[in-house]
């Protein structure tokens, strides 16, 4: 098994993070702008997720008048990182082949995709 940290997180708390990462610190009427196009949240919401992540180590906040700004406490390298280590481990028993085989058995893939797949690979086997 990996020893990456997995930050495991709900899709609302993905989006969140999302914002975040791309702005790399926002208000909750920031980060409630950024998710409106997503799909409607209350502000309060947003407020309280914002807390339940802080209390879980997954973001930070300053003071900023009576404003609490918040940003990213872990990187979104490393959540995708644990986030694929874990599915991988848990769900293939850590064998990458097994993974990209049920992939390319039952997702749609183009050839663009495909080449790069193969571009990648071989990037891989010349570090190897």
């Amino acid at each position: 098994m990996s020893k990456t940290k997995v930050h495991r997180l709900g899709d609302l708390q993905l989006k969140i993070m999302k914002v975040l990462w791309e702005t790399n610190e926002a208000t909750v009427a920031d980060v409630h702008k950024g998710l409106l196009s997503e799909r409607e949240l209350a502000y309060t919401t947003i407020a309280t997720m914002l807390r339940k992540m802080e209390a879980r180590g997954l973001v930070r906040h300053r003071l900023d008048g009576r404003s609490f700004v918040y940003r990213p406490a872990v990187a979104a390298d490393a959540v995708s990182r644990g986030m694929a280590d874990h599915l991988l481990d848990r769900l293939f028993e850590g064998s990458l082949a097994d993974m990209v085989g049920h992939l390319l058995t039952h997702r749609e893939v183009s050839r663009e995709e495909l080449s790069k797949l193969e571009r990648l690979i071989a990037e891989r086997k010349k570090s190897a």
